[in-house]
């Protein structure tokens, strides 16, 4: 089990490394078997599904921040509430995000965000 310390310091490092927009920096934080949940949508598992899909929602942004409101750590589970932030070139969205993360030997094991797909959907410039 890791500590709750490692653990909250493991997740607040990657939710920063958005900020640098550099995908190879991303996916260093996932064990090779990882499963990223994003719930509304199907579950990518294992780093090359992962990253197809990080690269599918990060080709059309500027800019990616995780600003992280709360985190918190029991062992190896780690609960992030969070604004997450896509700047694209006609828009600014803002979306609130529950975070679920499962860390093993140091990595992230598993990953579940829970949010509105329809807010996010609404604030889309060809939404309105």
């Amino acid at each position: 089990m890791t500590s709750p310390q490692d653990s909250s310091e493991l997740v607040r490092a990657f939710c920063d490394a958005w900020a640098e927009f550099d995908l190879d920096a991303i996916m260093g934080y996932f064990a090779d078997d990882a499963v990223y949940h994003n719930v509304p949508v199907e579950p990518a598992v294992g780093t090359d599904a992962i990253r197809a899909v990080i690269e599918g929602f990060m080709g059309g942004l500027g800019e990616i921040e995780f600003q992280v409101r709360h985190l918190v750590a029991d062992g190896d589970v780690v609960l992030t509430e969070r604004v997450d932030v896509f700047v694209l070139p006609a828009a600014r969205i803002e979306l609130p995000v529950m975070g679920v993360f499962e860390i093993k030997d140091g990595k992230i094991a598993a990953w579940r965000d829970y949010f509105d797909l329809n807010q996010f959907m609404s604030q889309l410039p060809s939404a309105g």
